[in-house]
């Protein structure tokens, strides 16, 4: 995804460009199954004469009929992926040119809602850890409070910097985004916190004022009924249209490769504190709305094709996920989804405050994106789940290839490189530390690396599914090839049947036993990564670039369509993390949207669709524009931008 704040220096750099093109830099079970209650399955009643040969077949015909259901809505997402793939010859469908004057703002805001200023957090902080170690072992938790919610929104999802030209400003965020569009925004659902509110409170995050918008108040006893003592949820929604104004049908990829760096982004600065975070992932979209109070949106028809016009009902907020956020080694819990789901229809009943802003005049309707939104959504799961995963150490070779950045210095001077300056060099020893930071299981001696334990991945609630094909330039004492990063091993041997015959598949030279990294094949491959994505030179001039490759179309089938969103939240969360330590190494990094589908997977020799490329990044030197000045975060210019 264009997970970069390439923005508008660089926007107007390419904006001459062929309109279909992207600019180049940024980020750019199916079968039924038991446990997965559609919403609105209607459950046949029988009389008590109901003989059992009828109710069997009755349940049988039920049975396909969901299964058909579900068919259909994998073919949905199947035929997004496909149609929104760039190639050689075409690309993705998107707008003829940008259309600056119906730019959306990148802030939303509820108009008439209570208005709750958070702290500034003091900076430089010498009480927050160092950024490393957090990946050892998480600090003791501190309590909720006025003081530490502020903070983590400030080290999460808060503004970095404004940026300015002279002629032009805008400003950047901690958290990053395609095109430095920011479709993601962000709830806090949380029991009573003095100074916020003395009831338990929905609140929309309002990155500009760094404030929160209280928008309905309830009792506290849902958190004691449901989590541990000191929790609370963050909510992320997306708004399709802030990615959509730019890059058109590709869009709803970049605005789910954001979620995921949110997600990450949340986690890190939850790990600073003391907390961990967890995707409760078996609420159903219906529960996610509730929660958020984004019923208030109005269903619309979506049109059979692209549709130009005043459209305010597509700056609606599609919830995304809700994680819960608790103090760092409780003990066991679990959640029941079914009671949960239970409590949370209560919140349709709230007092809601506050009427959306309207974000742009004209609007384009992109409609395979809501249909595809649409057969995504995830029904709620009904089981008990236990959601306290022991925390995993990340594994350690070259611990001082880090500078002493404390966590909370790192995330707020992470920046999205523009360009690379095609001569930094990274050290093997460099290399194979920050990788290790990239596996989902952490340190371990026997077991292979499946589950995601580690910091940020253990945040999400399923295995790993996302690997990595890296492209090394300039590695000193590894030599210059394709290489791959299996990041669940029980997927080796299908990706060694799925890829060339000719991959040689050998662990390099000082790789350490416990990071599953493997040459396949040697030589420059620099105009190689370059080509594959979109021709760009920031794929070629730094140290090294990837690309993220997802157990794909067999995950999709064995546990439903909405776990193609999911995919890419993984390879956000994975992006984040090559961020932020190539930044703790004193170097920078860019997400890459803009690639070329189909001939990364012919490079790799993949065939169909087991194995999907969905996102790019690369690492290296970048080079500073010396001509756009640095302002502060806060307080900020009188602009939306």
């Amino acid at each position: 995804m264009t997970v970069i704040e390439t923005k508008k220096e660089n926007s107007r750099k390419m904006h001459l460009l062929h309109h279909k093109i992207p600019l180049p830099f940024h980020r750019q079970p199916l079968l039924f199954n038991p446990k997965i209650i559609p919403r609105k399955l209607i459950i046949p009643i029988h009389s008590m004469s109901t003989s059992s040969s009828e109710t069997t077949h009755q349940h049988l015909d039920q049975q396909q009929e969901d299964e058909e259901k579900q068919a259909l809505l994998l073919a949905q997402v199947l035929k997004y992926h496909k149609e929104t793939k760039h190639s050689f010859t075409n690309y993705a469908r998107g707008p003829r040119g940008l259309d600056w004057a119906n730019q959306p703002n990148p802030f939303r805001r509820y108009v008439s809602s209570p208005l709750i200023p958070l702290l500034h957090s003091p900076f430089p902080d010498e009480s927050s850890p160092l950024y490393s170690s957090l990946f050892k072992t998480l600090p003791f938790p501190k309590p909720i409070s006025h003081s530490t919610i502020s903070q983590l929104f400030y080290d999460s999802l808060a503004l970095s910097a404004w940026k300015s030209t002279g002629f032009s400003t805008w400003s950047l965020r901690v958290n990053p985004s395609s095109g430095n569009l920011h479709p993601t925004e962000a709830y806090i659902i949380s029991p009573p916190v003095e100074s916020v509110s003395d009831k338990g409170f929905v609140a929309h995050y309002a990155p500009k004022e760094h404030s929160l918008e209280i928008r309905a108040q309830f009792q506290s006893g849902f958190f004691t009924r449901f989590f541990p003592e000191n929790s609370f949820l963050i909510g992320l929604s997306s708004i399709f249209w802030r990615e959509a104004w730019k890059y058109g049908e590709r869009a709803f990829r970049y605005c789910n490769h954001d979620v995921g760096h949110a997600i990450a982004a949340v986690s890190m600065a939850a790990a600073g504190l003391g907390w961990d975070v967890k995707v409760l992932d078996g609420l159903g979209y219906e529960e996610l709305e509730k929660l958020m109070g984004l019923e208030l949106f109005p269903k619309f028809n979506i049109p059979s094709r692209p549709v130009k016009g005043t459209m305010p009902e597509i700056e609606l907020e599609h919830p995304d996920c809700v994680l819960l956020v608790f103090p760092s080694g409780v003990n066991e819990f679990e959640v029941d989804y079914k009671e949960l789901s239970n409590g949370i229809s209560e919140f349709s009943g709230l007092d809601w405050k506050g009427k959306p802003n309207v974000l742009s005049k004209e609007h384009i309707c992109w409609d395979i994106i809501y249909r595809t939104a649409e057969a995504a959504k995830k029904p709620l799961t009904m089981f008990n789940g236990s959601v306290v995963d022991p925390f995993q150490s990340s594994g350690t070779t070259s611990e001082s290839s880090y500078k002493d950045f404390s966590l909370r210095e790192l995330v707020r001077k992470r920046r999205s490189a523009v360009d690379m300056d095609g001569f930094t060099e990274m050290a093997k020893e460099t290399f194979y530390q920050m990788l290790l930071h990239c596996m989902p299981s952490g340190s371990h001696d026997r077991e292979k690396h499946v589950r995601q334990l580690a910091l940020p991945f253990r945040s999400l609630a399923w295995d790993g599914e996302v690997h990595a094909a890296l492209f090394v330039h300039r590695v000193v004492g590894l030599p210059s090839g394709l290489y791959f990063l299996v990041r669940n091993e029980n997927h080796l041997d299908d990706l060694k049947k799925a890829t060339r015959a000719e991959f040689k598949w050998v662990k390099p030279d000082g790789c350490p036993d416990d990071l599953p990294l493997y040459e396949l094949s040697r030589g420059d491959c620099m105009e190689l990564s370059k080509r594959l994505s979109c021709h760009q030179d920031i794929a070629s001039d730094g140290c090294f670039s990837l690309g993220m490759i997802a157990h794909f179309e067999p995950t999709l089938r064995n546990k439903g369509s909405w776990m193609y969103p999911r995919l890419f939240w993984e390879t956000g969360v994975l992006g984040q993390v090559l961020y932020l330590e190539a930044h703790a190494v004193g170097i920078s990094a860019t997400g890459i949207g803009c690639f070329f589908d189909d001939p990364v997977h012919e490079v790799l020799g993949l065939k169909g669709s087991e194995f999907q490329s969905l996102y790019h990044f690369t690492v290296g030197g970048p080079v500073v524009d010396k001509r756009i000045m640095s302002l502060p975060a806060y307080p900020g210019p009188s602009v939306d931008a």
